[in-house]
């Protein structure tokens, strides 16, 4: 899933450059670019967030197992 956002991201960037002629396109293309970035980096902080949450229940249950 990541790779897919960062491969949107770079597409969209290409495309404005290629595309964007005009100031009020290319502050739309920038926009629209920095909400994409902002939900890419929430999902990646969630699953990072997921991934120590289940690090450290593993980690809780090796020990009260002992």
């Amino acid at each position: 899933m990541e790779k897919f956002i960062l491969g949107a991201v770079v597409g969209m960037a290409a495309g404005a450059i290629l595309v964007a002629n005009n100031c009020k396109l290319r502050n739309l293309v920038k926009k629209n670019q920095e909400d994409l970035m902002e939900k890419a980096e929430n999902y990646i902080d969630a699953k990072l967030e997921q991934l120590e949450k289940s690090g450290k229940e593993k980690k809780s249950s090796a020990k009260s197992g002992e």
